[in-house]
């Protein structure tokens, strides 16, 4: 994998109103595939990266459409496992006037039961990132152990550790316990993205630079308001790019996306400003859809 950026995460199958209405309406749904690290991973390999994702699915026609669908895009599936005791997991998305609400049902997935023993799956060998979310050590403490050796692994190789924050509440057992572990590993990443109303809800830290002071990082932040902009903190320095206006159909998805695009441009060795700007701009695409992940092979970069 010399070169690649290897993504690691439970990706699920979608189903999600066809016609836009609430699930409580609708008559007809379709099915999609959707997860935070395979979302980034394909992403990545539209704008011309190296790129691997590492997971496991079930034995079962949702997980091999996942795999099918991933490895289309360009991305290197050889580290999935197909765990032939548990399914793979699933979520509903269900519009709303106030928004889009997510349901899950993932507990006891396949990609719960990852742990330590599937750190030797994960080749960092040559590698140039490892991708992370907050989403996985919230899925078991199995998981949460994998994250932590993968960051430790990482490290010890020269690999750079990219730390999305990803807060979930409904996965946690209490926000005390997502506080303290999400805040523990930020702390062992050299990126971080991290929403300023996810650090004011986990750490009462109201604004962008609260949240530099709090996390203390080692490497680069990265804090995304939303419609205001985003800010990144490196090297001493903060740079701080508004968003484009955008006429949003739906937001689930956009954090990914824009995750990917400054991933992107830090591989491509850009200034903070432009690959803010390439987040931007991904996120952007992904807000004016109904489609967690929409392809971007169009702007592709040499």
């Amino acid at each position: 994998m010399t070169g690649t950026t290897v993504c690691l995460g439970e990706t699920m199958a979608q189903v999600a109103p066809a016609d836009g209405q609430g699930l409580q309406y609708s008559r007809e749904l379709r099915l999609a595939v959707a997860g935070a690290e395979s979302t980034v991973a394909q992403y990545l390999a539209d704008l011309g990266h190296r790129a691997a994702w590492v997971s496991r699915v079930g034995d079962d026609p949702f997980g091999r459409r996942i795999v099918a669908a991933v490895a289309s895009r360009g991305v290197d599936v050889s580290g999935v496992r197909v765990d032939a005791e548990a399914p793979t997991g699933v979520y509903f998305k269900d519009p709303g006037p106030d928004g889009t609400r997510v349901h899950y049902y993932r507990r006891g997935s396949a990609a719960s039961r990852m742990g330590p023993a599937d750190a030797d799956r994960v080749d960092l060998t040559g590698a140039r990132l490892l991708h992370l979310t907050g989403i996985t050590p919230a899925l078991s403490e199995g998981c949460a152990e994998l994250v932590r050796l993968l960051m430790e692994r990482a490290s010890a190789a020269g690999v750079l550790v990219s730390f999305d924050v990803n807060h979930r509440p409904a996965l946690w057992s209490s926000p005390d316990v997502a506080a303290a572990v999400l805040r523990e590993l930020a702390r062992r990443a050299d990126v971080v993205f991290v929403g300023r109303d996810e650090g004011e809800r986990l750490w009462g830290t109201p604004t962008a630079a609260d949240i530099h002071a709090h996390l203390a990082p080692r490497g680069t932040l990265v804090v995304k308001d939303g419609e205001v902009g985003a800010t990144e903190f490196s090297g001493g320095a903060s740079e701080f790019v508004p968003a484009p206006a955008v006429d949003v159909v739906e937001a689930v998805g956009a954090g990914d996306a824009f995750a990917a695009g400054h991933l992107s441009g830090l591989l491509h060795g850009w200034a903070p400003r432009e690959r803010l700007a390439l987040g931007h701009r991904l996120a952007g695409r992904t807000l004016r859809s109904i489609e967690d992940y929409v392809p971007a092979d169009t702007l592709k970069e040499s």
